[in-house]
């Protein structure tokens, strides 16, 4: 279990530090209050007519159930246990790509 947590401790602070960083993005929850399980996101205001383009980006590189909640919109990606931290690592390439193509 404690290997677990720490794996899904690295997956999330990852995802976290790409959001906080990359223009295009920008976390839902309070940084106290993210969770490490299911981690949203939005685009920042001024990019928000690019959300659909971001989907489609990256369900095109193979990205599964991104889309998030339909009451809060823009996106959510799962963290959980099965999940490789590949997969967090090609969601950060996605999103760094599509920032250098939108920036």
């Amino acid at each position: 279990m404690e290997a677990l947590y720490k794996l899904n401790m690295e997956k999330a602070a990852l995802l976290y530090a790409e959001i906080d960083r990359n223009k295009l993005f920008k976390g839902t929850a309070a940084t106290e209050d993210r969770s490490i399980m299911n981690i949203c996101f939005v685009m920042n205001d001024e990019y928000a007519h690019l959300e659909d383009d971001f989907y489609k980006f990256a369900t095109g590189k193979g990205m599964v159930g991104i889309k998030g909640h339909r009451s809060v919109g823009g996106f959510r990606a799962s963290t959980y246990n099965a999940l490789p931290r590949e997969a967090v690592e090609a969601l950060i390439a996605a999103m760094q790509e599509f920032e250098s193509q939108n920036i």
